[in-house]
């Protein structure tokens, strides 16, 4: 459902999705007591809030048009949405994209529209969740500027937002904040009495804030939950023990999203540090897929395309080791088949690397669709049946194992095309060794022959 309030610095709604005013303070999250109240506060993103950055200024002077904040999740986009209605005092409309349909944007935009003179700020949590229709049923009133947007989202703008609605706003990423940024605003909420931890009377050393800063994986609400629990579950007037921290650790899950950013940064990282020779770093991608709970099939899938595309025929055992590790991610699954995943990840990592396959592809795929066709030579056309036999096909073709090396001199294209060129690692430069001596062959046999 939507939540309709004036902006004010006392007005806030809390984290996430959106905590009614009617919940004791007492009751609510330390993330959402401890959400920032001005722009002052907002934690990290120097690049982007500095004094001279746009978009202080364009707080400041009230001349925002829509908005786009794109990072992971805990980075601030939320908070940073909700500050910007409050210091610009606009009337703020907040709804989540999971929660709200197309009934309720008509009635929103319609209400918006019956009072211009409100500043109604429309925070968009999840816009990319908003379906086509949805997203396009905001497009007049963004444009008309009879709202202003502002969408928060952890997946790729370029993949789920329109282009007419992206075209219109502006867009800032989010990173996800630094262990030190993390571990220093802890310490103000362990210190705040009135919003809070201070009233507890709980220490917690630099080392143990920074630990629980580093297990968040740049999402502040994860560290705010954490501190918060090992807190709680501290002696009365105690600290928070390295112990503590460590077995709340045992129980984390990294951040990793399987069906968005993450799913394609990630598997990108993974297969551009194979490509590049680094075992190291192919396995800690590798394994932060799937302790994140990649699918392992997918990585499989991966490594065979990986297989062809960057070892090649430098080492054409690598698709053979990469296709019996996707056989075995079917046969034995977790958590037995990270064996054969590791195995093939560091093979094709540590083999030489050819793209001479990939340019050939490209090279075969240029001639077919530019080229004219060619036809298939009279020599080489089949002749299976008499009909084919009596229109001469196949009568000249020279049989390839009745000549040394089963190189005949025959021609295979009527026009000859140059797509293969071998490259200089691996089996490559004995491959174009034989090829240049074939090459030679082929050349004596027309030679002898008088054929040109």
């Amino acid at each position: 459902m939507a939540e309709r309030r004036q902006g004010s610095d006392d007005a806030l709604p809390g984290l996430g999705q959106g905590v009614p005013d009617a919940i004791p303070e007492r009751r609510r999250p330390l993330a959402a007591r401890m959400r920032p109240r001005n722009l002052a506060e907002v934690v990290g993103h120097a690049a982007l809030l500095g004094p001279e950055s746009l978009l202080p200024r364009l707080i400041k002077a009230d001349t925002f048009g829509s908005l786009l904040f794109y990072g992971p999740p805990g980075c601030g986009k939320t908070t940073l949405a909700e500050v910007i209605a409050a210091e610009t005092r606009s009337f703020v409309v907040r709804v989540n994209a999971v929660l709200s349909g197309t009934p309720e944007l008509r009635e929103i935009l319609a209400e918006a529209r019956r009072q211009p003179s409100r500043k109604t700020v429309l925070v968009v949590d999840e816009i990319h969740r908003f379906n086509k229709a949805q997203q396009d049923l905001l497009l007049p009133d963004v444009e008309a500027g009879v709202v202003r947007l502002i969408g928060c989202t952890t997946h790729n703008p370029g993949l789920y937002v329109v282009p007419a609605l992206l075209s219109r706003s502006h867009l800032f990423r989010l990173d996800p904040l630094t262990p030190a940024e993390i571990a220093a605003f802890l310490g103000t909420a362990l210190a705040d009495r009135e919003r809070g931890l201070g009233a507890l009377g709980i220490k917690a050393s630099e080392k143990v804030l920074r630990q629980v800063a580093e297990m968040a994986s740049g999402d502040l609400r994860r560290a705010l939950n954490c501190l918060e629990t090992l807190v709680l579950s501290a002696p009365a007037l105690g600290s928070v023990t390295d112990e503590a921290v460590a077995a709340f650790a045992r129980e984390r899950r990294i951040r990793y999203d399987d069906g968005g950013d993450d799913h394609y940064d990630t598997a990108s990282a993974f297969i551009k540090s194979v490509r590049g020779g680094d075992p190291d770093a192919a396995l800690y991608w590798l394994f932060l897929m799937l302790e994140g709970g990649e699918e392992p099939r997918f990585i499989a899938r991966r490594l065979v395309i990986c297989a062809s595309e960057d070892v090649g025929l430098a080492d054409s055992r690598a698709l053979g080791v990469a296709t019996a590790a996707f056989q075995a991610c079917e046969m034995v699954g977790l958590p037995e088949c990270e064996y054969a995943l590791a195995h093939a990840t560091l093979f094709l990592a540590l083999s030489p690397k050819s793209n001479s396959t990939t340019a050939a592809i490209a090279a075969a795929k240029d001639a077919v669709r530019n080229l004219p066709r060619q036809e298939v030579p009279l020599h080489l056309k089949d002749a299976h049946n008499s009909v084919n036999k009596s229109l001469g096909n196949g009568g000249a073709y020279r049989y390839s194992h009745d000549y040394p090396e089963a190189v005949s001199g025959q021609d295979y294209l009527s026009r000859p095309l140059s797509l293969y060129h071998p490259g200089d690692a691996g089996a490559e430069p004995q491959l174009a060794e034989r090829l240049a001596r074939w090459r030679e062959l082929k050349a004596a046999l027309k030679k002898k022959d008088g054929r040109p």
